[in-house]
């Protein structure tokens, strides 16, 4: 099954990865994986110690990696994040103002995630309907006179 209807991700720019990266892409999807689940971790963290600097690099990680499979509202938020971060550390103040960007950012990263994987999984070439045979289910495809 495709996910061809879902916002969260750009099928295009994805597609355009997976032939790029060939049969590397799951490799690549797997170290998205393990690299999001850390800087996730990493902002949420960050936001809790109210410390902006430590905002920026995961958020501008995520948003890179994001990117790269076509994930665009996730590398959006991420870019969001990363810009008010930023703003905050030249002005010197507290990233309050991002906590609502930030405790958005999970459950985004993960229902991206789940449509790449299953989109990336093996399975999904052989889910894809095939025509149907000459003459159908219930139809006749033989002669007829019983």
């Amino acid at each position: 099954m495709s996910f061809e209807g879902s916002t969260l991700v750009d099928w295009t720019a994805y597609h355009a990865a997976r032939a790029e990266l060939g049969s590397g892409f799951v490799r690549i999807l797997g170290y998205f994986r393990e690299d999001g689940v850390k800087s996730v971790a990493a902002i949420e963290a960050a936001m809790r110690a109210n410390q902006a600097a430590a905002l920026v690099i995961p958020a501008h990680t995520l948003k890179g990696e994001a990117r790269q499979f076509g994930a665009e509202p996730l590398a959006m938020l991420a870019e969001t994040i990363e810009m008010t971060a930023r703003d905050c550390v030249e002005r010197q103040d507290t990233p309050e103002h991002a906590l609502q960007d930030v405790t958005r950012l999970r459950p985004l990263f993960e229902e991206t995630l789940a449509l790449l994987e299953r989109e990336a999984s093996p399975l999904v070439t052989q889910r894809r309907p095939t025509p149907p045979a000459a003459g159908g289910f219930g139809r006749r495809s033989g002669p007829t006179g019983y």
